[in-house]
């Protein structure tokens, strides 16, 4: 210990005569450095200038076009051309599919001023509402407007509820002729608690294809009944028997199908299957099929599946059954028919 301690006492003194050294070292060539820039001031000057000057437009020259191909806020018509929000769905396979829908959506009620010569039929058209969806947000009677009076466009067609203490998205859906489904799709609707889609009073709740109508409605208005093993216009048959609760819109790509009874889902066509599982979380327990056409079917939201992950099925064969799971408030099947990762309407293969 002794030994050592002498050891560390002839190093601090060490190390710092040596740095002593070199700060006078750099004192005394830094003397020289001013004495001749004094001595010679002025001379010198010009080259500075127009070296730096050179510098300068050297750097502007090579960085510029680096800079502007990285930027976020400079793009040419390109770029402008694709000024379009992205709406990704939600996936949780892990890259087994990745979905992108390219529209321009309005998340919230937006004001407009009516101007002369503004009629509620053509400001829908322009906000792609119906006339319906705006006299209900504005609480209108007629379809007479004035200039100058500020009209509440809604986001999507439909009706849009304030929430009351007690209400649930069961209670509201029963009261607008849809299914609660329709109301948990709108991604823009928030709930209290996921799993049970529980309300806050007094919070904006955005009902699709909500109508609202004099006399009480005792049942949904479904949009089809179809039959399954029944072959589209494409080579796809439906999946599963039952009641279509909604249609493809931008938001949810996809035909929901729901039916009490749980049925039996089949294959739309043959294929590998090249996910099947569950989470508890928005698709639940669902199963994915490649057709190797450049075509892939999901189906969500199943009560059990059959096939795993790498098997073959052939066209029309179960995979499962109709269930609840995920992101659902009833029992029925979401139906997706997707092609390098873009969500494509099912309707143009079912018809």
């Amino acid at each position: 210990m002794q030994e050592l301690r002498e050891f560390f006492l002839f190093f601090k003194d060490y190390s710092i005569s040596r740095l002593t050294a070199a700060g006078h070292s750099f004192e005394a060539v830094k003397d020289v450095i001013v004495a001749f820039l004094v001595v010679k001031r002025g001379k010198y000057s010009s080259s500075f200038l127009n070296s730096s000057f050179l510098l300068i437009v050297a750097a502007v020259l090579i960085g510029g076009p680096i800079i502007a191909e990285n930027s976020p806020f400079i793009g040419g018509p390109e770029q402008e051309s694709n000024y379009q929000a992205s709406i990704v769905s939600y996936n949780p396979y892990e890259g087994a599919l990745s979905t992108v829908v390219s529209v321009k959506p309005r998340s919230e009620i937006e004001d407009y001023t009516v101007k002369g010569g503004d009629t509620i039929a053509g400001i829908a058209k322009r906000f792609d509402v119906t006339v319906d969806t705006i006299k209900w947000a504005n609480n209108l009677k007629t379809d007479v407007i004035k200039p100058g009076q500020v009209l509440k466009i809604p986001p999507i067609t439909g009706v849009v509820h304030k929430v009351a203490s007690g209400e649930t998205v069961y209670s509201i859906a029963k009261k607008y002729g849809v299914t609660a489904q329709n109301i948990v799709n709108y991604i823009w609707n928030d709930f209290a608690d996921s799993d049970t889609f529980a309300l806050t009073a007094g919070q904006t709740l955005y009902v699709p294809d909500g109508v609202i109508r004099l006399a009480p409605i005792t049942s949904p208005q479904f949009i089809a009944q179809i039959q399954a093993g029944v072959r589209g216009t494409s080579n796809f048959i439906w999946p599963t028997s039952g009641s279509i609760t909604q249609n493809p819109v931008w938001y949810h790509m996809a035909l929901d199908i729901a039916n009490n009874a749980a049925p039996a889902i089949l294959a739309a066509d043959s294929g590998t299957v090249s996910y099947a599982g569950c989470v508890g979380y928005g698709y639940g327990c669902s199963v994915i099929i490649d057709h190797g056409n450049g075509y892939q079917t999901l189906y969500a939201h199943l009560s059990s599946y059959i096939p795993d992950a790498g098997a073959s099925v052939s066209q029309g064969q179960q995979i499962g059954v109709m269930g609840s799971t995920g992101r659902s408030t009833g029992t029925h099947l979401h139906f997706e028919v997707r092609s390098g990762g873009t969500l494509l309407n099912p309707w143009n293969f079912l018809k």
